[in-house]
């Protein structure tokens, strides 16, 4: 049996996520699906309803998979014995497990697309982009970086700066995989940054030049 409610979100978030919420009509929304206005309105009273719907379902996905994506915080000072370098090695596998879901995942990716094009007239989006890909990953991967370097020669480094350094090509290249036909390379370039990062990163915290 056909998920008609499911079928109307994706629908939504899709043209959300290529034209921009403001511009899309729920006419159009409906006209996509080929059904009319009142048999979308048996399913959500507004396309108000139908963005609440969207980042409810966000909420969910992201509880989801932050068990997946976890690297704890604390992980020196509550696990004896983890090396400095397997918790580097957790990092670098985070990174890339989020680039692969918001790029590949197709209602994170769709999600992504709608608040990127909204940020700049919409507050709420722009604050849902600071929460998922933005402000929200600097805050937790400072808090990573400033564990990684804990107690060696670089522990009074900026680690915001350096969480900045690590997250922005990450977040460009996802801008990237969105224009270009050679996904994998994107991919790659992604997983390039990643290791030389943390393999000069580990080197440094080492005292290694």
């Amino acid at each position: 049996m056909v998920d008609t409610k499911e079928n109307i979100l994706q629908a939504a978030l899709r043209l959300f996520s290529q034209d921009g919420y403001e511009a899309v009509s729920v006419s159009a929304i409906a006209a996509k699906l080929g059904v009319t206005k009142p048999a979308l309105y048996k399913h959500y009273k507004s396309k108000r309803d139908i963005f609440d719907h969207i980042v409810e379902r966000m909420v969910e996905i992201d509880m989801q998979k932050a068990a997946a994506f976890d690297v704890p915080v604390g992980a020196f000072v509550q696990t004896p014995g983890v090396s400095r370098e397997a918790v580097l090695e957790k990092i670098k596998s985070f990174s890339l497990a989020m680039f692969r879901y918001w790029t590949e995942d197709r209602f994170a990716s769709n999600f992504r697309k709608m608040l990127t094009l909204e940020q700049y007239r919409n507050p709420e989006a722009a604050a849902l982009l600071n929460r998922y890909l933005t402000g929200g990953v600097i805050d937790y991967t400072e808090d990573l970086m400033r564990e990684a370097i804990a107690s060696t020669a670089y522990r009074d480094k900026d680690v915001k700066v350096l969480a900045v350094e690590y997250f922005a090509p990450i977040y460009l290249m996802m801008n990237r995989y969105d224009g270009t036909e050679n996904k994998a390379d994107a991919v790659q370039m992604v997983e390039k940054h990643i290791e030389y990062f943390m393999d000069t990163l580990y080197m440094e915290t080492r005292g290694k030049k």
